[in-house]
């Protein structure tokens, strides 16, 4: 795909809420199954062009991990930074400085439900728009203005289901 793109990524399939292996939400963990599924994904929309230059994740294990796995299966195996501003209530204009100090045309956001369709919502239009991301899926934008609000349009929205991974 050519142009500049918004990627934004609600992580794969992680080990159910409130398991009691992890009291601290932050550490729990994709699930193994979930993350041969989610691999499985990103080889295909790889192979559609879903190429970001750079990743920004929320500091949570299952995010980290997400992001680990596009890294690894995406032409450019970009860099991956932790930010605050993607962990549960993500904050938009640290992701849009973010993404405009790294000078690539293709970044990507991992991050957490509801977060990942409000942050899309908010890239498309004013914000009100509800977008809802199943587990795994990822939105992409496509920027016809500098990143803010409502600086572009959704050019796709997949899951794993419609892909049938």
């Amino acid at each position: 795909m050519s142009g500049q793109f918004i990627y934004v990524a609600r992580h794969a399939w992680a080990h159910e809420f409130g398991d009691p292996r992890w009291p601290d939400d932050s550490q729990r963990a994709l699930e193994e199954e979930g993350s041969e599924r989610y691999m499985r994904m990103i080889e295909s929309v790889a192979e559609r062009g879903f190429a970001p230059e750079a990743i920004a994740t929320s500091p949570y294990l299952r995010c980290r991990q997400t992001a680990e796995i596009i890294s690894q299966y995406t032409a450019h195996q970009p860099a991956i930074t932790e930010l605050d501003a993607l962990a549960p209530g993500s904050n938009f204009e640290t992701l849009v400085a973010w993404s405009q100090e790294t000078g690539c045309q293709q970044t990507c956001w991992v991050g957490h439900a509801p977060d990942v369709g409000n942050l899309t919502s908010a890239l498309v239009g004013d914000n009100r728009a509800d977008i809802r991301f199943a587990k795994s899926a990822i939105a992409a934008v496509r920027l016809y203005d500098l990143p803010g609000y409502g600086c572009g349009e959704l050019y796709w929205l997949v899951t794993a289901k419609s892909l049938g991974v």
